[in-house]
């Protein structure tokens, strides 16, 4: 098996996972990177070459602003202090708790390199929190509060880890200069990532075209990141800020063509590049063999003691942190999306996966320093991080949904209901509004004005029949079985009609362009319903 033969079986597999996760009620990452790490104890299968400094631009962009499309900038601010206590204090903490266990069991480790590894598996990976918690049923203040942290805790780790990496090359450090670098780094890349995504956002206006905006959408992310690091900012840091302004002003209310097809298309890529970077972790234990043999047992004890301090540090971090959260909330802000309940918060403790950001600062770690020696201890770094990640990926992964059934915590169905009823009667009273506007600029026959009516009525029904009283909701359930009667009767047309102008496809004289024109047209009549 060559390296494109492995890369395609990940594709297929990454697609093939997320069927299998739901029917075994597992996360599909997990399930891939044990994929992975099957492969990568047959012999056939070879070792993935990679270039490490290609791993972050080319994996994170594109997953970042698949999982940024699922949240907007009133969730951040409503989590803004839950996620600035475990997106940057707590990175913060974990560094130092690693460094110094570190520094002190591993022989060779030099301060720098301690550090460097502390940053390394601090932040926990926000495309395996997102995709194990989501599917999950929690709350959605757990999960908004997950993936903010997630998605702003690869930013100060990145940071750090760059910081660690220079004192360890060159030997000097300076906790001044460290400051200015983290807070210039994070200007030039909210600079540039308004100004890409302000930039991208007119050039999609302009370009028109759904299938356009998309292709737009996909260089953008990169776009975002390679400028920023080109600036010597945060690549991540510029990818959210970009894609939170694009999530917000990229489409119009009325572009449902290209929101639709927009959505439909990052679906499919956050499936196989998610597959792909959690496929390759499992495969990069061919390094993590090669890296222990001969010296298993001290590593296996450093690696499980790093391990530990990873996951403890969490634990008595989340205690006091969630207690203070509670304070804070009740005293200032009762706006404020916060867990937690002690058993949520036991969750947030057990969903701090280490994954993709990890494997590639690890293997982006420099073979030797300024001097000319061999980067301290990078064998030992590599096998830790390794073993770090694998443990809780896996470990947590597939216990994270027995403990969440364990502790009964589940979404707030009734909330939910709720906000899902307020939004019906607003889009319905909207629509019968503007259809009153449209009724006193042009009067309308009355028929026609009755039937728009009950049209506007039936799209508040439809999207939450609670809102209409049990005579009502007994009117509307019967047009709703007419309508679904025609609807029915309408597809079938529209089918014997697709299936007339595809045979027309292959028949002499007609022009397979103007045949694609005319299916596509008759395509988005079905997608609209008319």
């Amino acid at each position: 098996m060559d390296q494109l033969a492995l890369f395609f079986s990940l594709m297929l597999a990454a697609i093939v996972m997320v069927p299998l996760g739901d029917r075994l009620k597992l996360p599909s990452p997990v399930l891939m990177t044990l994929v992975g790490a099957v492969l990568a104890a047959v012999p056939q299968v070879p070792n993935v070459r990679i270039d490490p400094d290609l791993i972050l631009p080319l994996v994170l962009p594109p997953l970042l602003y698949a999982s940024v499309q699922r949240t907007s900038w009133r969730q951040f601010a409503a989590n803004r202090r839950a996620i600035f206590l475990l997106a940057v204090a707590l990175v913060f903490v974990t560094m130092a708790a690693v460094a110094a266990v570190a520094g002190a069991v591993v022989p060779g480790i030099t301060a720098a390199s301690a550090f460097t590894l502390g940053a390394l598996v601090a932040p926990p990976d926000p495309v395996a929190a997102t995709a194990v918690a989501g599917s999950l049923g929690l709350p959605r203040r757990m999960i908004s509060t997950l993936e903010g942290e997630g998605l702003f805790n690869d930013v100060t780790a990145i940071v750090l880890y760059h910081v660690a990496i220079a004192a360890a090359v060159s030997g000097e450090f300076s906790l001044p200069h460290a400051a200015l670098e983290l807070v210039l780094s994070a200007v030039v890349a909210v600079a540039v990532g308004f100004a890409l995504g302000w930039a991208a956002n007119k050039l999609m206006g302009t370009v028109g075209d759904p299938t356009l905006q998309i292709g737009l959408s996909l260089l953008v992310p990169f776009a975002s990141y390679a400028l920023a690091e080109e600036f010597h900012g945060s690549g991540v840091l510029a990818v959210l800020t970009t894609a939170l302004f694009l999530a917000e002003y990229a489409f119009e209310a009325d572009d449902v063509t290209a929101r639709l097809a927009g959505n439909t298309f990052w679906e499919i890529v956050d499936t196989l590049v998610t597959g792909i970077a959690f496929g390759l972790i499992g495969l990069e234990m061919h390094n993590v063999f090669s890296v222990g043999a001969g010296n298993w047992g001290p590593m296996v004890r450093h690696a499980a003691l790093v391990t530990a301090v990873v996951v403890g540090v969490r634990l008595l971090y989340l205690l006091p942190a969630a207690w203070i959260a509670r304070r804070m909330h009740r005293t200032r802000d009762l706006d404020e999306d916060i867990p937690m309940t002690w058993r949520e918060t036991v969750i947030m403790w057990w969903a701090g996966m280490r994954g993709v950001a990890s494997i590639a600062l690890v293997l982006a770690i420099p073979l030797t320093t300024d001097s000319g020696d061999g980067f301290p201890a990078r064998a030992e770094l590599l096998f830790i991080a390794f073993t770090v990640v694998l443990t809780t990926l896996v470990l947590q992964g597939l216990t994270l949904p027995w403990l969440v059934r364990r502790l009964g915590v589940r979404s707030d169905i009734d909330a939910e209901h709720d906000l899902e009823k307020m939004l019906a009667l607003r889009a319905m009273t909207a629509a019968k509004q503007r259809l009153r506007d449209i009724e006193a600029a042009e009067p309308l026959p009355d028929e026609l004005s009755e039937q728009l009516h009950r049209r506007a009525f039936d799209l508040g029904a439809r999207i939450c029949p609670d809102i209409v009283d049990d005579e009502r909701r007994e009117s509307h359930s019967r047009r709703v079985m007419r309508l679904k009667s025609v609807r029915r009767i309408q597809e079938e047309m529209m089918s014997a009609a697709r299936h007339e102008v595809l045979a027309a496809r292959s028949e002499p004289g007609y022009d397979p362009e103007v045949v694609d024109r005319v299916l596509r047209h008759l395509d988005l009549r079905s997608v609209r319903g008319v």
